[in-house]
């Protein structure tokens, strides 16, 4: 039986970027998953568990796919002032308060610690932008004029 490759969630023609910390869990978490998890779901007669089998093997079909199409980003050699992939940036707006945002990539995104993809609206307004350098965001509220008060990279 053929299974059906599930789509990727990048646009046609988008390359899959990973920092390189994103590329190391990605792997560590296929690692737990073949080794570990699906070998003791595997040998349970629970319907809970062989239900919890076919998502864990969606799971490490999608990891194998997007560690098989990674292109790993290295941060910059040398200190950097603007805004590149893989960067965390410090955002201010006109009231002073400050926003740190991480670009990633798509399979690291995670918003509980505001690390957005590079393809998110947030990302693209930031990418390129320097330190002391005005964007214009759309965010939920509506669009805001921040400055770009800081850069870092892992």
């Amino acid at each position: 039986m053929h299974r059906l490759r599930r789509p990727s969630s990048l646009p046609p023609g988008a390359r899959n970027y990973l920092t390189p910390g994103g590329a190391q869990r990605l792997r560590e978490e296929l690692d737990r998953l073949l080794n570990a998890e699906r070998p003791r779901l595997a040998a349970s007669t629970l319907d809970e568990d062989r239900r919890q089998l076919q998502s864990t093997d969606e799971r490490i079909e999608r990891l194998q796919q997007s560690l098989h199409t990674a292109v790993v980003v290295q941060p910059p050699t040398a200190p950097d002032d603007q805004v590149r992939f893989g960067a965390t940036v410090t955002i201010r707006n006109l009231r002073g308060e400050e926003t740190h945002y991480r670009i990633v990539g798509v399979d690291e995104t995670d918003t509980d610690r505001d690390w957005v993809s590079w393809l998110s609206p947030v990302a693209k307004a930031l990418l390129n932008a320097r330190v002391g350098q005005l964007v214009r965001i759309k965010l939920p509220g509506g669009e805001e004029q921040l400055e770009v008060a800081g850069v870092a990279y892992e």
